[in-house]
C-alpha cells in the first residue's frame, strides 16, 4: 500500500475580497512535506495575495490555513514566523542601514531568543557561532565578499539574495519564495536554482512563486496553476505542461 503524503500545509477553502474584488477564490492548495510546489499564473492571478493570507499579512475573508496541524488564520505574523514558516518577498525586506553580515545575523537572534532587539547587535563579535553561520550562507549565496557593506547599496538582485540569506538562518520548516529570482541575471538564476536544490536535499518544503519558467521546471515537484484567483490546474512538471487551460491561462503562449 502507497504511503500517504505527510501534508504540512493546507490551505482550505480560502476566499478574500478586497471591497467588490475578489482576489481568491475556493482556494484548497495542500503542500507536501519535503517538496517545492510552484504557484504560476499571469500578473494579477492572486499569488502574492495568496503568500500574504498564509503568513498573516492579509486576513482571508472565509476559509482557513493549517500549518502542521495548527491552524494559522487569525495569527499574527510574528507568530506564525515563530512556527517555522519564512518567506522572501517580491520587494526585499531588509535592514538597508545595516551591514549585509548584521542582516542576516538579525534573524538567528530572532530564532534563538523569541524577538529581535536592535541592542543585540552591540554584542555580534562575541556572537561567534551565529556569525560563522551568517558567513557560511553569505558564501552560499554569493555575497560574503560584501558582508561589510552597507546593505542599502545592493543592487536589487543582491538584496533577493539577501533576503534568501536572512530566511535561511531561520531554518524554516516552509520557505515561501515570490519570484526569488527577479532581478538576478542568467549566472545567478542558475547559481540561486542550485542552491534551492542543495536546500531541498535537507528536507525544507518550500513554496515558489515566479514567472521564469526556467526556475519552474528546474525546482518544482507539483506546480498549481492560479488564474482570475482561481486554481485552475494542479499536478506534476510535465502535466502542467501539457494543460490547454495553462495555455489559456498565459494568453495562447507556450510554457517552456
Amino acid at each position: 500500500m502507497a504511503t500517504q503524503p505527510n501534508i504540512i500545509l493546507h490551505a482550505a477553502d480560502v476566499h478574500k475580497n478586497f471591497g467588490g474584488l475578489r482576489a481568491l477564490s475556493d482556494i484548497d492548495l495542500q503542500i507536501e512535506e519535503g517538496k517545492t510546489h510552484a504557484i504560476i499564473g499571469p500578473n494579477g492571478a492572486g499569488k502574492s495575495t495568496l503568500l500574504n493570507v498564509i503568513i498573516g499579512r492579509i486576513p482571508p475573508s472565509s476559509g482557513a490555513v493549517v500549518f502542521d496541524g495548527q491552524v494559522l488564520t487569525g495569527k499574527a505574523p510574528h507568530e506564525i514566523n515563530q512556527l517555522g514558516i519564512s518567506r522572501v518577498f517580491q520587494t526585499p525586506e531588509i535592514f538597508v542601514d545595516l551591514p549585509v553580515l548584521h542582516n542576516v545575523m538579525a534573524p538567528a537572534f530572532a530564532r534563538r531568543d523569541g524577538a529581535f532587539r536592535v541592542n543585540m547587535l552591540r554584542s555580534v563579535d562575541s556572537e561567534t557561532e551565529i556569525r560563522e553561520e551568517a558567513e557560511q550562507l553569505l558564501q552560499d549565496v554569493g555575497l560574503y565578499a560584501r558582508r561589510f557593506d552597507t546593505s542599502g547599496a545592493l543592487s536589487r538582485g543582491d538584496k533577493r539574495r539577501l533576503e534568501l540569506a536572512m530566511c535561511l538562518i531561520q531554518r524554516p520548516r516552509l520557505l515561501l519564495l515570490d519570484e526569488p529570482t527577479a532581478g538576478m541575471s542568467r549566472h545567478d538564476t542558475n547559481t540561486t536554482i542550485d542552491l534551492l536544490k542543495k536546500i531541498k536535499s535537507s528536507g525544507m518544503t518550500k513554496v515558489i512563486i515566479e514567472h521564469d519558467m526556467h526556475v519552474v521546471f528546474s525546482l518544482a515537484d507539483k506546480i498549481s496553476v492560479l488564474a482570475q484567483g482561481r486554481i485552475i490546474a494542479s499536478g506534476l512538471p510535465h502535466q502542467i505542461k501539457e494543460d490547454p487551460r495553462v495555455q489559456e491561462a498565459y494568453l495562447g503562449g507556450s510554457v517552456q
